[in-house]
């Protein structure tokens, strides 16, 4: 098979704007290191607060050091890119996650049989691996929130137990937002662990 030329656009976003800078240029560095690929021609954009054309100056001094902390930058590189292998877009694709792949060359792709089934295969097995890690994640997830489930209602039950408590006080000791932990209240007082009375709630 010819060459695969091929036009991709990367990004990273987050913060501060120094990290997100870095970050894409290492991304760019470590495609460049990567012999499967040979980098034609690099582009790199300016660094932007995200969803925010405004220069980075136009920041109020009231509350600055606050609206600085929760600014998310972003950036991009437009990079063109040689290949030998159609298979190796497939690793390009999960590796560097880019945010768009443009094929340039050539017009037309022939592929035979035997080449076409072990990129589905690759393919395969790629989406199988993100599978088992999105599966991970998502089983130390539940447990994690199991566990802190089982906490917080230890904590709120040690914290009646001190005196009767408001959903307002129960917040500002636990830290869990009101509206979350009138929830969780709510649940805790279906499972029997304690009730409520004219907005007091006490340990049955």
């Amino acid at each position: 098979m010819a060459k695969i030329v091929f036009r991709t656009v990367i990004e990273v976003a987050g913060k501060p704007k120094e990290h997100v800078e870095e970050t894409l240029k290492e991304y760019i560095e470590k495609l460049k290191e990567d012999e499967r690929y040979n980098v034609i021609k690099e582009v790199f954009a300016d660094v932007k607060k995200h969803g925010d054309d405004d220069d980075e100056d136009k920041v109020e001094d009231k509350g600055k050091d606050k609206d600085v902390d929760q600014e998310i930058w972003a950036c991009f590189a437009e990079v063109e890119v040689e290949t030998e292998e159609l298979v190796n877009l497939t690793h390009f694709g999960f590796e560097f996650m880019p945010a768009m792949i443009e094929i340039l060359e050539p017009q037309e792709l022939k592929i035979g049989q035997m080449e076409f089934s072990e990129y589905l295969s690759d393919l395969q097995l790629k989406l199988h691996q993100v599978d088992m890690v999105a599966k991970q994640v998502k089983m130390e997830n539940d447990s994690i929130k199991l566990n802190m489930t089982g906490l917080l209602g230890n904590y709120v039950q040690v914290l009646l137990h001190q005196g009767n408590k408001s959903a307002e006080q129960l917040s500002g000791i636990t830290g869990v937002h009101q509206d979350l932990l009138e929830d969780f209240l709510d649940k805790m007082i279906d499972d029997g662990k304690i009730d409520l009375k004219e907005g007091i709630y006490f340990v049955k």
